[in-house]
Parts: C-alpha cells; sequence; structure tokens
C-alpha cells in the first residue's frame, strides 16, 4: 500500500494516496489529460482495498465477484501539470448491501484541482449485483 489510511481535519477515515504526474499524464497544452483523473482516482481505491485487506485478485477467483465502477461524477477546478505532486483523497460515505460510494478529491498541496463522487457495485460473473460478503462489508463500515 503507498497510501496511508488517517483521520482527516474534521475527524472523518480518509484514504490518502500520493501520485507525481509524468509527462505522459499530460495532454499537448501541458495539463493532465481530464481521463488520466480516472485513473488516478481508480489507483487510490485499489489502493485502499489493499489497506483493508481485501484482495480483489482473491474476490475475483475464489467468490466470483468483482467491483465496478457504476456511476462517476467529476467537476474539474484547476489544471494539474508534469512534475506536480497530487494527492488523491478518498472517503467512503455510503455503504449499501450491493453497493458504496466514495467521494474523492484531488489536491495539489492545498488547492483542490478535482471533486468526484463514485458509486462501486459489486458484481457477479454473470453481471448480476452481488451483496457484500458480511466480512467485506465489516471492513468498509469500519472506515464509513
Amino acid at each position: 500500500m503507498q497510501g496511508r489510511l488517517d483521520y482527516s481535519a474534521d475527524g472523518e477515515n480518509c484514504h490518502y494516496f500520493p501520485l507525481q504526474i509524468y509527462w505522459e499524464d499530460t495532454d499537448a497544452g501541458g495539463i493532465v489529460y481530464y481521463a488520466n483523473y480516472l485513473k488516478f482516482t481508480e489507483r487510490a481505491r485499489t489502493d485502499l482495498l489493499r489497506g483493508l485487506g481485501i484482495n480483489q485478485q482473491e474476490m475475483m477467483q475464489e467468490d466470483g465477484l468483482n467491483f465496478v465502477v457504476r456511476e462517476c461524477h467529476v467537476e474539474y477546478l484547476k489544471p494539474a501539470k508534469m512534475d506536480d505532486l497530487i494527492e488523491v483523497q478518498t472517503r467512503v460515505c455510503d455503504l449499501k448491501g450491493a453497493s458504496l460510494q466514495m467521494l474523492q478529491n484531488v489536491y495539489r498541496g492545498d488547492d483542490l484541482l478535482i471533486k468526484s463522487s463514485v458509486r462501486v457495485a459489486c458484481l457477479k460473473k454473470t453481471g448480476r449485483p452481488a451483496r457484500f460478503s458480511p466480512q467485506i462489508k465489516d471492513k468498509f463500515a469500519s472506515i464509513v
């Protein structure tokens, strides 16, 4: 795990995931290409799962379950540029039987670059919704 799970200034659980911006992340204008923020937030979500002890490969192979993004809303506020050090901050804010809502904001220092909200669903191999196992639900519940 590269990130860290800690309490934010307002006392809520928050996962902090640092990233360095490289040339490959930028567009012809020299700023981060908008779709790359989706990759950054995905990496942060995966890192959060690892930190909670949730192995997605094992979940797929042993239980036939998979996490998928069901819904994503992004508001782009300021651009990041090459060599910037940014941080994705992730909070689990809503936990249901087969899905959860995460708020993910990207910062450069104190500057808020993007605000996003992502609903992640748990699916069976058939593509049908599946409830979280009690063990996984407990892990998420510990940080809501």
